[in-house]
């Protein structure tokens, strides 16, 4: 087998009909537990697209859109362009990073609500266990300096792909006995092309319809 082969090999095409069918999944789960999220917060690039979709299934009738928010963290440094792996990175660099302020102001901050944390794939666990206890230090924060130390706040974090794999960190246990994490599919550990990443759409598909990705 070629070296072009070897990294052909080792990709997993997932094409958007896909990824709409695990966000449609996922919240089926959801609604039918009746812990339907106040508030979505989408770790940016990957997790803006099945935030979006995931909102579609999580309407209720008689109740606004749930409010997406964003927040951008950087930990890949590089980004594999062509048949390089993408190299992942030893620190979590936040970019972009939610404005209490705003939320207060708009929303009534992020106290006692129920909290969706949205990425595309758990690959190492680093940022998701950044992207939680960051955001739950700060909501401790806000309540101290708000004087709501009574309301509780709850997190649940959705995936697309879990990867079969040895973790750098691990997420609180509670997460899992409570069934607030949610990874739509376990996949083996390999290199994941999302369609938001494809120079060519319709290759980009053809190939995940013949690894079974549609």
């Amino acid at each position: 087998m070629s070296q072009e082969d070897s990294a052909a090999s080792n990709k997993m095409y997932i094409s958007y009909n896909n990824i709409h069918k695990l966000c449609q999944q996922v919240a089926k789960t959801i609604m039918e537990r009746g812990e339907r999220p106040d508030v979505i917060i989408a770790i940016t690039g990957g997790g803006m697209i099945p935030a979006r979709i995931i909102r579609s299934f999580l309407k209720s009738k008689g109740q606004k859109n749930i409010p997406i928010q964003a927040i951008g963290l950087s930990l890949y440094e590089d980004l594999g362009l062509d048949n390089q792996i993408e190299t992942i990175g030893k620190e979590v660099i936040r970019t972009q990073w939610l404005d209490f302020g705003a939320l207060d102001k708009h929303f009534d901050s992020l106290i006692g609500k129920r909290i969706l944390i949205v990425d595309e794939v758990d690959d190492t666990r680093t940022t998701l266990h950044y992207a939680l206890t960051e955001l739950q230090k700060e909501v401790r924060e806000q309540q101290v300096k708000l004087n709501r130390l009574n309301e509780d706040t709850t997190f649940s974090i959705f995936v697309l792909h879990n990867k079969d794999k040895p973790k750098k960190v691990e997420l609180p246990q509670d997460l899992f006995d409570h069934g607030r994490y949610l990874a739509a599919v376990t996949v083996p550990d390999k290199w994941l092309c999302y369609p938001w990443e494809a120079i060519d759409i319709e290759e980009h598909t053809q190939l995940a319809i013949e690894q079974g990705n549609n």
